[in-house]
């Protein structure tokens, strides 16, 4: 009897871990994506590092194309209170996955605050372009519109 209920339990095991899967691409990248804008509103070295691939290319709403280093170059961390940097949220996401490669694109809200203690807000259309590399997803293109 003791056999024949280790051999259920064990199946019973086996067949839950089984049926446990990963959520869906589109899910990790919309994770992805609010993980980077909380990190970015804070100038988290880290998450930028794990956020854009090595390879990148950046056009800036103002036309500049940039690497990854002169993203990373870029980061004034501490240099400023967290309170008196902009806030970064997303709004209208869609994201298309094609197998290894998948594109997001949304509608950036940058809260900036201003000494008078009011906020600006400013609106960028995003589109960036992800690989999945050794199971990680990256943005190896990223293109930013303001919208006026």
């Amino acid at each position: 009897m003791k056999l024949l209920s280790l051999i259920f339990l064990l199946f019973y095991l086996i067949s839950a871990l089984a049926l446990q899967t990963d959520p869906p691409d589109e899910v990790l990248l919309e994770n992805l994506l609010h993980e980077f804008l909380a990190g970015a509103s804070v100038n988290d070295y880290e998450v930028h590092d794990n956020f854009w691939a090595d390879d990148l290319i950046y056009t800036s709403a103002s036309g500049e194309r940039i690497s990854k280093p002169d993203i990373l170059n870029g980061l004034s961390v501490g240099d400023e209170p967290v309170e008196h940097r902009p806030a970064y949220s997303a709004e209208d996401i869609r994201i298309n996955v094609y197998g290894e490669t998948a594109v997001v694109a949304f509608r950036l809200i940058a809260e900036v605050p201003l000494d008078s203690g009011k906020a600006d807000l400013l609106e960028f259309h995003n589109t960036g372009t992800f690989l999945k590399r050794d199971g990680k997803w990256q943005a190896v293109a990223w293109q930013a519109t303001q919208i006026q």
